[in-house]
Formats: structure tokens, C-alpha cells, sequence
């Protein structure tokens, strides 16, 4: 876990919009290498699902896996109506039938309104503060409606799943991602889609690249 915070803190140095919390990882599995995956992405943005979904399922193909996403596979209503447990039942025996092996699940399951001192009022050298200098400077508490600006912290959970036979739709892997203040939605999706691949070649969950894919699942 160590090697892999410092992983992404290295890849978040020229970004700070998408931060990985925390992660787990099934301690009953060492390794495992996805054939099929289904990648779903739970938002109500049908241009975002469809973006980041497109996103992973290029990444794990690039990586040997076959992947297919929610927006192909699942039936128009799914995507826009709830489905009850009967159709969830059908839906699982439909992805084993068709010889998939795993599910990666995104979805958002919190937002804050956050409130952070504008850039201008950050950067100043703490070294050569005087009293003075602070205190004019952060007057503008009071006075300037500028001096604050307000933002939004989304928690996000992305999970995997083995849907093998046999392996009662066991959890592999589970990450909280925060990502904020997602102004550029494009940005924010190619930086939370690295930060997924990268967490899961570290846990040794998805094929690295130019690696031959074995197909061999170690629990």
C-alpha cells in the first residue's frame, strides 16, 4: 500500500482534482487478470457515462482484456430506470452466459460544499510574514466577497468484481476517489480513469503493459 500511495502521489503532483482516500483489496487474492470485463459507470450525465466508460474499456484492451460497457450492453431502460432484484438476477445470469468474468462499478455516493481562500491569498511566503503584513492582508475576511470561493468535493466509490462461477460475485478490489470541483469534465475523466488503472497494475489486478496476458485468476 505504501509503494502504491506513492505511486499516485507522483502522479498527482500536476494535478490535484482527482486524489485516491483509500483502497482495499480482497487479502484471499493475490492476483487476477480479467478476460471479460463489463464497465459501468453510474451518473445521470449520459455524455460523461459514455466518455469514461470508453475511456477504461480502451485502457483494458490495450491491456488484453475484453471490455464492454454499460451503454452496449445493458438494455435503454437500465440506464435511466431502476430495475428490481428479478431483472438484477437475469442481468447476472446474461454476463455468465456470455462468458464475462468481471465487473469494475463507478458511481458517486457523496458530495460536499466545500469553501477554500482564493489562490492570491495562498501563495504568500509564510517566512517573511509579519504581523502587519497578515493582518492586512486577510482583512478581506471581512470585506471582500472575493476572498472566498466555494467548491464541491465529490466521493466516489469504484469497485471490482469477479462474477466467476462458483465465486458467489465476489468483491476483488474497492477504491474512494474525491475528485474536485469537476469544471472539465473531459480532464477529470482521463485523470480518474489513470488513477484507476494505475492503483489496479499496482495491486496486480488488471495485465500490465506489453505483458502477455495469462488468464490465470490466483484466490
Amino acid at each position: 500500500m505504501k509503494s502504491l500511495i506513492l505511486v499516485i502521489s507522483f502522479l498527482l503532483l500536476s494535478s490535484c482534482s482527482v486524489e485516491l482516500v483509500d483502497s482495499w483489496k480482497n487479502p484471499e487474492i493475490s492476483t487476477y487478470y480479467p478476460s471479460k470485463v463489463l464497465i459501468i459507470g453510474m451518473t445521470s450525465n449520459i455524455t460523461a457515462r459514455q466518455e469514461f466508460e470508453n475511456q477504461l474499456k480502451g485502457t483494458f484492451e490495450l491491456r488484453g482484456s475484453e471490455a464492454i460497457t454499460s451503454m452496449v450492453f445493458f438494455d435503454p431502460s437500465m440506464i435511466t430506470e431502476k430495475i428490481d432484484e428479478a431483472q438484477m438476477d437475469d442481468l447476472e445470469a446474461k454476463l455468465l452466459d456470455e462468458g464475462f468474468d468481471t465487473i469494475l462499478f463507478t458511481k458517486v455516493i457523496g458530495v460536499d460544499d466545500k469553501i477554500r481562500y482564493k489562490q492570491d491569498y495562498d501563495g504568500f511566503d509564510s517566512t517573511y510574514k509579519k504581523f502587519k503584513e497578515e493582518y492586512l492582508m486577510y482583512q478581506d475576511i471581512y470585506y471582500n466577497p472575493d476572498y472566498y470561493e466555494n467548491f464541491k468535493l465529490y466521493h466516489t466509490e469504484t469497485s471490482m468484481y469477479c462474477i466467476c462461477p462458483g465465486k458467489e460475485r465476489a468483491l476483488i478490489w474497492k477504491a474512494y476517489i474525491d475528485i474536485t470541483d469537476p469544471k472539465n469534465v473531459q480532464g477529470i475523466i482521463t485523470e480518474y480513469v489513470n488513477l484507476i488503472i494505475i492503483a489496479l497494475e499496482e495491486e496486480q489486478l488488471i495485465t500490465p503493459l506489453n505483458q502477455e496476458e495469462t488468464g490465470d485468476i490466483a484466490i
